[in-house]
């Protein structure tokens, strides 16, 4: 009862206390004398930064909060003490205007969604086209993905405008002051002794070392010095020039389009073979699906960073409108089908009355297939898929 009526007080009390550069020995003795609750309080603000561990509770990987409210108590975020603190760099970025999930004609495409807190949007660079070493000034929270990124210095003096600068998604592990390259159109002559790149080179003549014109020795040589001068996170290479068994990220499906495939937090994919014809190099995504990529296709090492947004609680509502999401009502809430609402909908009481699963369109929800990608659907429909994604038993053996 005396926390309930005199928490706000009491904790503007002990902030006040904490923040005079000396006590008195008999304020001292008295707080120590009080209850519990207010040697807590008391003991806890007298850290450093005393607004700030006297609201928050870390762990090794989340951060949490004490429940002074209910939207605090449940509130849990990854501990990310290396981004930027300060504003995005303006020049790359632009002002986001939203649509509310509207489309052209104003139909709503995309349910839930409208509001939200202003937003910037970062212009994230995915083709990596200026070669040379680009040093990583720091990194930055993105508020239109759930990965982090990177800001990019190129040192470069005849380089100028809005070259000097850009942005990356930042891999897993990379820090300020690291160097990454772009290999995108090959590695340039007298970067590795004793090797020269051409487009004939493949990934599976240099997983071998097949066909070097020089010594077996002095070419196992090369590729060992190769591989440690370009095979880093963060760095961009052709598929032909990354060996097997390489985590990668940021995959492009085109030679000359930007990366479209792994992109969000913690994801990867992983090099699992190259082919004998020297073509398509295989792949197998996050999802499990093995595809086919082109060889002369990109793609960037290593891990995408911020692995534990997915475990994250936002705690309330509130959080969630801000970043844009508007309610979802549940369909055994809504009118029935008949009327306007949703199949689930109507009857006396909390029930659906036993009618199959199914969307607010009508489609089925479990049991039957509505997507038939890769093999096993239409024929020519995707020629590049090698295997399927796991799904249903298959899915949960795994």
């Amino acid at each position: 009862m005396f926390a309930a009526r005199h928490g706000g007080s009491l904790l503007r009390t002990c902030l006040s206390l904490s923040s005079r550069p000396a006590t008195a020995p008999s304020k001292v003795s008295f707080l120590q004398g009080s209850s519990s609750q207010i040697r807590k309080l008391a003991t806890e603000v007298a850290a450093p930064n005393q607004v700030h561990e006297a609201l928050t509770r870390t762990s090794n990987l989340f951060k949490t909060y004490k429940p002074i409210t209910p939207g605090r108590r449940h509130l849990r975020r990854p501990l990310n003490e290396h981004l930027y603190e300060g504003r995005p760099l303006r020049l790359l970025t632009v002002p986001l205007r939203k649509k509310g999930g509207r489309n052209s004609t104003g139909r709503i495409t995309v349910r839930h969604r409208g509001g939200g807190h202003k937003r910037r949007i970062r212009l994230v660079d995915f083709m990596r086209t200026e070669p040379g070493p680009h040093q990583v000034v720091r990194i930055e929270y993105d508020p239109g993905r759930s990965a982090h990124i990177a800001l990019l210095y190129n040192p470069d003096p005849n380089v100028s405008g809005r070259k000097k600068w850009s942005y990356i998604l930042a891999p897993e592990n990379i820090k300020a002051g690291d160097v990454v390259e772009s290999f995108r159109n090959g590695v340039p002559d007298g970067l590795v002794p004793g090797y020269v790149d051409s487009k004939d080179k493949r990934g599976k003549l240099l997983d071998t070392g097949v066909g070097s014109d020089t010594s077996t020795t002095t070419a196992s040589l090369a590729l060992g010095l190769l591989r440690s001068r370009t095979i880093k996170p963060g760095n961009v290479l052709p598929l032909r020039l990354i060996p097997t068994g390489t985590i990668i990220h940021c995959i492009s499906l085109h030679p000359d389009k930007p990366g479209i495939l792994v992109r969000a937090a913690g994801t990867f994919a992983q090099v699992v073979a190259h082919d004998d014809v020297g073509k398509y190099t295989l792949v197998r995504l996050q999802s499990g699906e093995v595809r086919k990529v082109l060889q002369d296709c990109c793609a960037t090492v290593g891990k995408v960073s911020n692995p534990l947004w997915k475990n994250r609680s936002l705690g309330k509502a509130g959080r969630a409108r801000w970043l844009g999401w508007r309610p979802t009502v549940r369909g055994m809430a809504m009118n029935a089908y008949v009327s306007c609402d949703h199949p689930h909908g109507g009857g006396r009481g909390k029930s659906k009355g036993n009618k199959q699963a199914r969307s607010v369109w009508g489609w089925l929800a479990r049991g039957r297939r509505t997507r038939k990608p890769g093999p096993k659907g239409p024929k020519n429909s995707n020629k590049m898929v090698v295997r399927e994604r796991p799904r249903g038993k298959e899915k949960r053996s795994n």
